[in-house]
């Protein structure tokens, strides 16, 4: 296995009842409403990636499992998820675990970056450290977003908008050789 710094996508998700999501900029842009995944998981010691909020609504960004009901949303209601809400409410397994200053939630053009590593999860608005930190998902996580209400994020996984934390980078991507 190589370890490589291809970039890398929003996977597929999944269609259920009324549930619709729709992926386009190569990837790179989600609206309608549900979640997904990003196509490789986060198997580094520190890794960092970015969502830019196009547009308002209801949003989460954080970290899942594969195991997370992409449909269900707000994700953190269960064990498999591990994100933070457009209220700035960071959440995991149902419990609130931390949440940003009420002067400081997101709104459209800003840029959230987020720090993980396999303990932690903290939260950067606009290139700024917000000291909220958030822990207890477990298992093999993949960066998640979801959107309604007409939210619209972009995700960056590279070329960043701000410079990563020290330590943190991009997200490498494993690929087989064959």
């Amino acid at each position: 296995r190589l370890w490589d710094s291809h970039p890398f996508v929003l996977k597929d998700i999944y269609y259920m009842l009324d549930l619709y999501v729709v992926i386009v900029k190569n990837g790179r842009r989600i609206c309608g409403t549900g979640g997904c995944l990003a196509s490789a998981p986060l198997h580094q010691n520190k890794s960092y990636f970015e969502f830019k909020i196009q547009s308002t609504g209801i949003w989460g960004i954080g970290v899942a499992t594969q195991k997370v009901n992409l449909n269900q949303i707000p994700l953190g209601r269960d064990v498999h998820s591990l994100v933070m809400r457009n209220d700035g409410a960071l959440y995991h397994n149902n419990e609130e675990k931390n949440r940003l200053p009420a002067n400081s939630l997101p709104q459209e053009g800003d840029v959230v970056g987020i720090t993980y590593d396999h303990v932690e999860l903290n939260v950067y608005l606009n290139g700024k450290n917000m000291h909220c930190p958030a822990s207890g998902i477990r298992g093999t996580v993949y960066p998640v977003v979801y959107v309604d209400d007409s939210a619209i994020l972009d995700c960056q996984f590279s070329e960043f908008y701000h410079t990563p934390p020290p330590g943190f980078e991009k997200i490498l991507f494993e690929q087989q050789i064959f």
